[in-house]
């Protein structure tokens, strides 16, 4: 019988690992192997350059970022067992968890924090060519010197790419939201942003076909969905904000979830609507989506199980 197992490998898996150890709970971290596509440690693992977290004046990968959190989870006294969870069964108590690979633990409490992978378009020249000019985060990638005083592209309607392009001015020589449709998704008053901002230039009824470049994007193959014609649009960037896919297939709607499919948490909390069940990270967060962010949660859900086992509410 385990105290509680840890689901997921990201900052905010890591973060709970650490503060569940520290508190004698012995965490058991199934971290996943290629989950949603991603190996273990979430979506850092796909990102060049990180520069935003703090601790790090002057950057650091987030490969090497996540290698450093799984050996201080180590070093606190997580087991770690690289195995994808393939159901979680939470009829009854104790909590079964189940991999893939044969292993079955059964727990008092569970931290669920399996985050939420990037749609992309996986258009010709997206996997050559990923974070060597395409991104799926403004925010997190914007920044970095490889885009600054280029024309980015952000593909996209709603209001994450609304917001996206609009961060994206802070850098670029221009951007440009490219839509399929001719009328954005986005709240009114995200539109009147974009509309209004000279700094970008909105394509309406086109999409991208291909990514064209050598050793970083240098254009879009594109077409215009009325009348049919091809061009290429020369850009040194390319941002996908078509949304996110939280990873809860597994879950089974035996907890709830929101439209989406974003866990849903009690506010100020990371309580699911089933007792002695936590979710963290981007698995829960649709707004932020920012390691630190899933990291500060993390560590609400190891507070918050540790009150748990204790007999709290």
């Amino acid at each position: 019988m385990e105290n509680v197992v840890i689901i997921g490998s990201g900052p905010s898996g890591h973060t709970a690992a650490i503060y569940c150890a520290r508190a004698n709970l012995a965490p058991v971290m199934l971290e996943g192997l290629m989950a949603g596509g991603i190996a273990a440690g979430g979506q850092l693992t796909t990102t060049t350059e990180v520069e935003n977290y703090p601790g790090f004046p002057d950057g650091i990968s987030g490969p090497e970022l996540m290698e450093r959190m799984r050996a201080q989870s180590l070093r606190c006294g997580t087991r770690i067992i690289t195995e994808t969870v393939e159901r979680l069964e939470c009829s009854a108590r104790p909590f079964r968890v189940i991999g893939d690979a044969g292993t079955v633990l059964e727990a008092k409490a569970v931290i669920i924090a399996t985050g939420a992978t990037a749609r992309r378009m996986n258009l010709p020249g997206e996997e050559r060519l990923w974070q060597r000019g395409i991104s799926a985060c403004a925010v997190c990638d914007g920044a970095l010197p490889l885009f600054r005083n280029k024309v980015l592209v952000v593909v996209g309607g709603g209001d994450s790419a609304a917001e996206e392009a609009l961060h994206l001015t802070k850098y670029s020589a221009n951007v440009i939201l490219m839509h399929r449709r001719e009328e954005l998704r986005a709240s009114r008053v995200m539109q009147k942003r974009v509309l209004e901002n000279s700094r970008i230039r909105v394509m309406w009824n086109t999409v991208p076909l291909e990514i064209v470049g050598d050793k970083f994007v240098d254009a879009l193959r594109v077409q215009d969905v009325k009348t049919g014609v091809v061009s290429e649009l020369p850009c040194g960037g390319l941002f996908y904000a078509i949304g996110h896919q939280p990873n809860t297939a597994f879950l089974n709607n035996q907890i709830q979830l929101d439209d989406i499919g974003y866990v849903l948490t009690a506010p100020g909390s990371t309580r699911t609507s089933l007792e002695g069940v936590f979710a963290c990270g981007d698995v829960q967060d649709r707004r932020y989506r920012q390691a630190i962010t899933a990291a500060g949660s993390g560590c609400m859900a190891a507070l918050e199980v540790e009150r748990f086992l204790d007999g709290g509410h």
